[in-house]
């Protein structure tokens, strides 16, 4: 059974000796819900590829309490200097290379030379994290491929009885995982869009390259890169101009006439609010298919700036072909 724990100084303690004895504990975060492990301990980190069915090629962020502590087991450049100071704790992780004496499991990293690192910005998270004294590799808490977890109920409807515990953290703020920039060459280059947009990141350190796309059965650079990610069961299908009789709609702005059931992401046009509220419309639209006969998403069109850049990128991955 999976024990739910709540965001005490008793319950944490608790969740932090599990982490210690190599047991894997699902927490909140700004972001999206985790799932942990001890970083050091490759055993525990078998443990989430295994809860997870996630790929071995694809690599875990490891979360610190503090950038001085990531910053021990990696080899910060300037830029990630200038970057921590401005955006940790917060929804940004750093590629860069592992450190000479990093003990974090090579498994963790999927054997790459570079490590994702990362400083929460939640108060439950950091308090793990501080009573646990290490780095914590913690990808989403879902099933590998699946919508990504904003409340400790997605967490157990996806991985309940196959993890220990998981911290009850309340709905998660941003709503969609961290952007992953890669510092470990000679031009910051962009992995993955999240919650801190390029413009902001380019605001601090200057122009930030674009990452090449990534095909399956390549060691990717960084977590959630895959080409056919964060997928609900039903298909989707991007930029709708039209909604059929057995699709269901997620709106953005004024919705399409004609679908049996619609969620809004945003009536008008937020991206933060789209943003926030994605992962949980995307489990929605799943659990009522069923009750309205709906065979596909019908998913409007959604502006490729700021934050829109990185649902799009989910719902890109959503929509790509599912053949590994």
């Amino acid at each position: 059974m999976t024990e739910i724990l709540h965001p005490t100084g008793r319950d944490i303690a608790h969740a932090a000796a599990l982490l210690a004895a190599g047991e894997l504990v699902a927490f909140g975060t700004e972001t999206v819900y985790g799932l942990g492990a001890d970083a050091r301990n490759a055993q525990a980190v078998a443990k989430i590829y295994a809860a997870k069915g996630r790929p071995s090629f694809n690599p875990l962020i490891c979360h610190y309490a503090r950038a001085a502590a990531a910053f021990e087991h990696v080899v910060p450049n300037a830029m990630a200097e200038k970057l921590a100071a401005k955006f940790w704790p917060g929804p940004l992780t750093l590629v860069l290379p592992r450190a000479e004496n990093c003990p974090v499991s090579l498994l963790a990293g999927a054997g790459l030379e570079t490590l994702a690192v990362r400083v929460p910005a939640h108060p439950v998270a950091l308090q793990l994290l501080q009573a646990f004294g290490g780095p914590v590799a913690a990808p989403s808490a879902n099933r590998s491929g699946g919508i990504s977890p904003t409340t400790a109920a997605h967490v157990l409807a996806g991985l309940g009885g196959k993890i220990a515990a998981v911290i009850d953290s309340g709905p998660c703020d941003v709503g969609l995982e961290s952007t992953v920039l890669d510092l470990s060459g000679p031009t910051p280059t962009l992995l993955r869009p999240g919650g801190v947009s390029v413009e902001a990141l380019e605001a601090v350190i200057g122009p930030v390259q674009m990452g090449a796309p990534i095909t399956a059965g390549h060691t990717l650079a960084s977590p959630g890169m895959l080409a056919s990610h964060y997928a609900p069961n039903l298909p989707v299908r991007l930029n709708a101009a039209t909604v059929a009789e057995d699709e269901a709609l997620l709106a953005f702005g004024p919705p399409l006439p004609g679908a049996k059931f619609q969620i809004q992401l945003s009536e008008g046009k937020n991206l933060t609010e789209a943003a926030a509220k994605l992962f949980e419309a995307l489990h929605e639209l799943d659990a009522q298919a069923p009750k309205f006969g709906l065979a596909r998403i019908a998913v409007m069109p959604i502006p490729n700036t700021g934050l829109g850049r990185a649902i799009n990128d989910r719902l890109g991955r959503a929509a790509a072909p599912r053949d590994f």
